[in-house]
């Protein structure tokens, strides 16, 4: 269950709660939090007095007082220079994080009035909304309940100094968004053996029952009579049956071209025959996390029901070994017709995405946008910090890369030159299926725009970000829910 928020119009030296969080910027105590300071007898302006605590970015302090709140959770925003809904984001999960911690069940959050004068309104409460559920997600629902087991944070109020319908619109919007993020992390967490593609599809037609989105799933017989026979390749070595999901939300007239989302649904890849090392595995659940990242997209939709209309689409196969597997020198066909020699079974991802990016024609999309954990070498490349970005339309990788500074899930683009191209030439086929270790991630976007005609396209790489091995401040270690706040942003700031 995701975290609740609201606002509330009142001054945080008047509401009681176990744990007040308070996001401030590095320097001097700010004044605004005067009164406050007095109700907690100075507690406050002596931790800054004495240096214990300076606003610098990510730093948090817990300080234990008398008064409306039990504790007070200083935390950090930075400089001046700093201050930004990146950072307002990243506060609010530190806060959300440490507040689980604790183990209150309900919270409250205040920004310092301070901080306004960089950060309007809107934007500064769309931030929090979505920072607090990021930070507070947890996942414990294949675990025996402890005994001892703390509370979990179910709720944060936001206390500010009025409820202005700025500020509850931002909230509605990063609200919408947090929960979508949540559910997307949930679904991640899945081990295999439950989150199978009939499973993807049961989910996919519950968010449509739930906000009137319709949903139509293709089972194995429905993909082998469209024609989806890449997606049947991946998915022959397997015992579990394949499915193609499509998802429609209708927000605007229907002559609106929709945007396009397609998400990579492998549930499990073992890399099939060209097997990948047994080390590390079991992380392999994670490579449906751009199937997981569309559905909690709709999720999005469904809560905010703008004006757009846009489109999924997930191809979703377990990447099994096995006697009726795809083998290396294979050559199979594309739902687009095109022949495509398989030199490595394990670049499996960009071949279930080809025929979902053929079968995209059919709704004259706008654009149509790609999600995938597709290579290991764009981790090299940029690490966890950053969505490789590929495409072959210069303004929507301009439009994609300014959503992802909005959203804080930032993209770095990545040039698909011709050169390129001759890497995934084939002898025998009208392309490969991998150009090797050079340009892995490049390369796989070349595939990917081979399969790509009269529409702008772009692909959204994020292996580096799907999902974390270790914890930080403001997460815990696993999934993120990466490119649900970015495709968020861009599906919500197109013009209807």
């Amino acid at each position: 269950m995701a975290l609740e928020t609201s606002i509330l119009a009142i001054s945080p030296h008047k509401h009681t709660t176990p744990l007040l969080a308070l996001l401030v910027p590095q320097g001097a105590f700010p004044s605004s939090l005067g009164r406050l300071d007095e109700a907690v007898g100075g507690a406050l302006h002596r931790f800054f007095a004495t240096g214990d605590f300076t606003g610098k970015r990510g730093e948090a302090a817990m300080v234990y007082v008398e008064g409306p709140a039990d504790r007070v959770l200083l935390v950090g925003l930075g400089t001046a220079k700093e201050l930004s809904t990146t950072a307002i984001r990243e506060a609010s999960a530190i806060a959300a994080r440490r507040a689980s911690g604790v183990g209150v069940p309900s919270a409250a959050l205040h920004v310092a009035a301070e901080v306004f004068e960089s950060v309007n309104p809107r934007a500064l409460a769309q931030a929090v909304a979505e920072g607090l559920p990021f930070g507070a997600w947890n996942f414990s629902d294949l675990k025996r309940p402890a005994k001892d087991k703390r509370a979990d944070l179910r709720r944060v109020d936001i206390l500010a100094p009025a409820k202005t319908k700025t500020m509850e619109a931002g909230h509605r919007i990063g609200s919408a968004i947090g929960a979508g993020q949540w559910f997307t992390r949930d679904l991640q967490m899945l081990p295999g053996n439950m989150c199978t593609p009939a499973y993807l599809a049961k989910v996919a037609k519950k968010l449509g029952t739930q906000y009137r989105i319709k949903v139509t799933v293709l089972d194995g017989a429905a993909i082998k009579k469209e024609g989806l026979t890449a997606l049947l390749a991946v998915a022959q070595g397997s015992a579990e049956e394949p499915r193609f999901i499509v998802m429609e939300y209708r927000g605007a007239r229907a002559k609106t071209k929709p945007v396009v989302l397609v998400g990579k649904g492998v549930t499990f890849d073992t890399g099939g025959i060209s097997i990948k090392p047994a080390t590390s595995m079991e992380e392999m659940k994670f490579d449906m996390s751009g199937a997981a990242a569309v559905l909690g997209a709709f999720d999005v939709l469904g809560r905010i029901k703008p004006n757009v209309n846009v489109i999924g689409l997930i191809p979703t196969a377990e990447n099994m070994p096995s006697g009726t597997a795809l083998k290396p020198g294979d050559v199979i066909t594309s739902h687009l017709g095109k022949t495509i020699e398989i030199v490595n079974t394990d670049a499996e991802g960009r071949l279930i995405l080809c025929d979902a990016l053929s079968y995209a024609r059919r709704f004259t999309p706008a654009c149509v946008l790609d999600l995938a954990t597709l290579t290991g070498a764009v981790v090299i490349a940029l690490g966890s910090t950053a969505i490789g970005l590929m495409g072959n339309d210069e303004p929507l990788i301009d439009a994609v890369r300014a959503a992802g500074e909005r959203s804080g899930e930032r993209a770095w683009p990545l040039p698909l030159w011709d050169d390129y191209r001759e890497l995934i030439k084939s002898q025998i086929a009208d392309v490969k299926n991998s150009g090797g270790r050079a340009a892995g991630t490049i390369t796989a976007g070349w595939f990917l725009r081979e399969f790509v005609e009269d529409f702008a396209w772009a692909h959204l790489d994020i292996a580096g970000t799907a999902y974390s091995d270790h914890d930080t401040p403001s997460r815990v270690k696993g999934p993120t829910g990466s490119g649900v706040r970015l495709v968020s942003d861009f599906v919500l700031s197109r013009k209807p």
